[in-house]
């Protein structure tokens, strides 16, 4: 089974709700397979979403080339 990573593990940061909610969208309409980990640290507790890593690669890849200013 490939890893699976939060975007917290992925990003090294918090992503903030409106990027959680695009990557969510992404995998969704992509049919990438998600699973939910339940977390508990003095910022936030609760369920947080788990992609496989090559899911992300690809989406923060696609993300920054489209980003491009020219």
């Amino acid at each position: 089974m490939e890893n699976m990573l939060s975007l917290y593990d992925y990003l090294g940061k918090p992503a903030g709700k409106e990027l959680g909610a695009s990557v969510y969208s992404a995998a969704v309409e992509k049919q990438i397979p998600r699973s939910i980990r339940e977390v508990s640290n003095p910022k936030y507790t609760g369920k947080i979403m788990l992609y496989p890593k090559s899911f992300l690669d690809q989406y923060f890849q696609v993300s920054q080339v489209d980003n491009l200013p020219f």
